[in-house]
């Protein structure tokens, strides 16, 4: 295992001990700081950059030969962290603690030290990681966001105030869809220059409110929760084909979302941002592929299609699906017969 120790602050000096442990080189541009792992020891990169305000973003991507441990050993009041793992898996202690915290892929971490005591985050070897952590300068923070830190109204009040460090906070949860969804952005985000820092700027402060509001939404019963974990798509994908597989069937939505384990709030959410539709928006989409499938495909009747996609009224399903189409169903069938025997 190879040990790497940060004993400075701000962000260019943090990479810059790093790249001395690894023997390389630290590239910048407009304030952000990187440098690019070594063939001796693995690949990828590790990206820092310090905005106004306080607040800043480590990036780690990377793949090691060996366990890597990077101990934040600086003799100060050490940034609240927070911590997200996008892919991979990492452990993380307090210095004289000697607890591991396990953060696998699609989880978070808030993460305040005590006093000067710092952090140490382990990166396994031969395991893909990348991890985003947002770093908070307490002291410079404080002054920039003083008047709004007072209207928290939760543990996070507590610890944003606390300049001085008296107490250790910790906290895991998983982090929502709309947090992932900002990381890929930030990921496929390839300017340069001012843009690019203007960028990931509006990026950090945006995942900083919405990490505020799950954090608040952690608070609620699991069945009172409304914003979706990253966690949770695969219930969304298992409610998606309970609906295919069980059109002719479907009950409703109130069901569907007891059988998944979701409240429906969340079933909404993820499938507008999965299918860019409502469930009943969905529903109706799968009702409708599967009409046209039997209109072009079978010898069914109207009737029988609509019995088999679970409406019970022709009238409706002509409406819908003329809506959708542009032609009754009726004269759909007629001329994809005529196609047919014409070919």
């Amino acid at each position: 295992m190879k040990t790497i120790q940060v004993k400075s602050l701000p962000f260019n000096l943090v990479i810059a001990d790093i790249a001395e442990a690894f023997n390389c080189a630290v590239r910048s541009n407009c304030g952000e700081y990187w440098i690019k792992i070594p063939k001796k020891w693995g690949k990828g990169t590790i990206r820092g950059i310090n905005f106004d305000g306080g607040l800043g973003i480590i990036q780690y991507d990377c793949i090691f030969h060996n366990d890597i441990e990077i101990q934040f050993i600086v003799n100060k009041v050490h940034p609240l962290k927070f911590i997200y793992c996008l892919e991979g898996f990492v452990k993380h202690s307090f210095e004289n603690d000697d607890k591991w915290h396990e953060l696998e892929q699609y989880q978070c971490n808030i993460l305040g030290s005590e006093n000067y005591n710092g952090h140490i985050l382990h990166f396994l070897s031969d395991t893909k990681t990348r991890i985003n952590s947002l770093e908070i300068d307490r002291e410079a923070f404080h002054t920039k966001m003083d008047c709004e830190l007072k209207s928290l109204n939760s543990d996070l009040k507590e610890l944003f105030l606390d300049k001085i460090a008296k107490r250790k906070f910790y906290y895991q949860g998983h982090y929502s869809l709309r947090i992932a969804e900002i990381f890929n952005r930030i990921q496929e985000f390839d300017n340069i220059d001012l843009i690019r820092r203007l960028y990931l700027e509006g990026k950090a402060y945006t995942i900083l409110s919405q990490q505020i509001l799950q954090y608040q939404d952690d608070l609620q019963e699991i069945g009172n929760r409304s914003l979706l974990r990253r966690s949770e798509i695969q219930l969304i994908e298992k409610a998606a084909k309970i609906i295919i597989e069980e059109i002719s069937e479907f009950d409703n939505i109130e069901t569907l979302s007891r059988r998944v384990g979701l409240n429906v709030n969340k079933l909404q959410e993820g499938f507008k941002y999965f299918y860019q539709n409502t469930v009943n928006g969905y529903i109706q989409t799968i009702r409708l592929e599967i009409a046209k499938n039997l209109l072009s495909n079978s010898d069914y009747n109207i009737s029988e299609i609509v019995q088999q996609i679970g409406l019970s009224s022709n009238s409706y399903f002509s409406k819908v699906f003329k809506e959708k189409y542009n032609i009754s169903p009726s004269e759909f069938k007629q001329n994809n017969k005529r196609f047919k025997k014409s070919g």
